[in-house]
This record gives structure tokens, sequence and C-alpha cells, in this order.
């Protein structure tokens, strides 16, 4: 795809990460038997790839606090099943997005998003993308809404594989590499950093410290140069490593796709997906 982390953001991504703020989804969790708060986010997130232990959805997801995981994985197979938590994810991705999108769900433009979206996940490859690759393996929806959210979450988690991988190349923790994105201004505010992802106010100013004794942070939190620097040394290799979706769609397909899932982002924003005060720039 041409373009950067926040042109992903602000077409793509919101279609998928609405599924962690509405009630729809931790609703349907629930009703699965899973117990409300973080366990539904690790559980759902993490089904795809079985009944696995905490060590694997910290290593895959990356930023949380491993300790916070710890809490309700593996404790979470025991209420239900992956099988189950994926049936109650698709369930509620269908409320939600029949909610925000409206009669607008049943549309023209859902539709060929679906179709556009679905050709070019066959440009995505698994290999070392643990977390896209659990996915690629469950079926596929019917309705053309749900096509278009798979199909999206697989381009996110794809992506956010490769991004990884760029993450531990460049020598950062899931901690560190969470107060630089921070820092960018284009992420979590701090205070919703902490809270989601599970730091401490100690843990995270010693991240900051260690950050700043690299000369990666100066002494007010902000990016020095060298910060900066990173920073666009993982986007850009986080943008290479997320080409072959694009490539596979080609340029005009491509800015269609990006065309529609930017009006259906701001569609689904707009009819409240997300809490405020939790996002830099208002969305994920």
């Amino acid at each position: 795809m041409a373009g950067d982390e926040q042109r992903f953001k602000a077409a793509f991504d919101s279609l998928h990460a609405l599924e962690y703020f509405a009630p729809e989804v931790e609703a349907a969790y629930v009703g699965a038997g899973l117990r409300p708060g973080r366990m539904p986010y690790f559980a759902g997130r993490g089904a795809a790839m079985g009944a696995v232990g905490p060590e694997v959805i910290a290593a895959t997801f990356y930023n949380f606090n491993p300790d916070v995981i710890a809490r309700t994985i593996p404790r979470a197979w025991t209420l239900a099943t992956p099988e189950q938590v994926l049936e109650a994810r698709l369930a509620g991705v269908d409320k939600a997005l029949t909610r925000l999108l409206g009669d607008h769900v049943k549309s023209d433009e859902v539709a060929e998003a679906a179709e556009l979206a679905r050709e070019a996940t066959a440009g995505c490859r698994g290999e070392g993308r643990p977390l896209y690759a659990a996915h690629a393996g469950l079926a596929w929806p019917g309705e053309p809404h749900l096509v278009l959210w798979h199909a999206v979450t697989l381009l996110r988690e794809h992506r956010g594989d490769g991004h990884i991988a760029a993450l531990v190349l460049e020598g950062l923790s899931g901690l560190e590499a969470l107060v630089t994105h921070s820092a960018t201004g284009r992420g979590f505010v701090t205070a919703a950093a902490k809270l989601t992802r599970g730091w401490s106010d100690e843990q995270w100013n010693a991240a900051e410290s260690a950050l700043t004794d690299r000369g990666l942070l100066d002494a007010e939190g902000a990016l020095t140069d060298a910060g900066l620097a990173q920073r666009d040394r993982l986007e850009i290799a986080t943008e290479t490593a997320a080409r072959g979706p694009w490539d596979h769609l080609g340029p005009e397909k491509t800015a269609r796709l990006e065309g529609l899932c930017r009006g259906l982002s701001a569609r689904v924003v707009d009819a409240g997906a997300f809490p405020a005060h939790v996002f830099a720039l208002g969305r994920p």
C-alpha cells in the first residue's frame, strides 16, 4: 500500500479495532462463558491460535504486561473453548457493525470493499507471522460486512507481525515500543497506554529512564532526533514488510479500497465506536 501508518489506521484499522470497544462483542464473550474485563481481549484475539498459554499471547501481542495476561490466560480456556470464543467474536462483531453502520451495512460500498479486501489478502504471506497465520486458517464468514471485517483483520495482523519483527531488530521491548509510540503523539495517550496495556507508573517510568539513557528520549520524555529516526526506520520497515497485499491488489484497486474503507471508518467513528480521550488522534 502506498502510504504510512496513519493512512492505514484512518482507512482500515478502525474497521477491525471497533470490536475491542463494542459492548455487543463483550456481551457475546460473556455469554460464551468468559469473564468481563481483560479476558475477552486476550482470549478473543488469541483464540485463532488455539488454547495457547500466556507466554504465546505475550509474545504475539508484544506490548502488554505479561503478568496481566497471565491473570486471565489460560483460565479463559477453562471457561470457553477457542472455538466457542471465535463464534462469539464473530456474532458480536456482526451486531456491532450492524449498529454502527446502520442501513449502510447492506450497501454496495460494503460489498465492494469486502470483495477488494478479500482479494488483497491473497497477497499476504504467513512465514514468520504467527498471529496472521492463525487467523488466515479460519473459515471466511458469509455476509459481506463480516467478510470485510475478517479481511481487514488479516491485513492488520499481517502488518502487525511484520511490525513486531522490526521492533525486535531495533532492540525495543514491548513496553519500550509502547512508550516511544506514545511519544510520537499518533497512538494511545500515555494514560490510556498504561491502563489498557497493564503497565504501572513505576514500570513506565523505568522504561522512559532506560530509553533516555539510550538517547532515544529527552529529559521531558519527548523523542530525540535519534528516537525520531528510529521511529522512521520502524515505519519504513513495517511498510516494506506489509506491501504484499497491495502489490497483489495493484494501485487502482488499492486506491479504490482505501477510499471505500476510509468512508466506512469515518462512519463507525462518527457513530461512537471509540471512547474519547483514548487515542491521540481520535481513532486507533
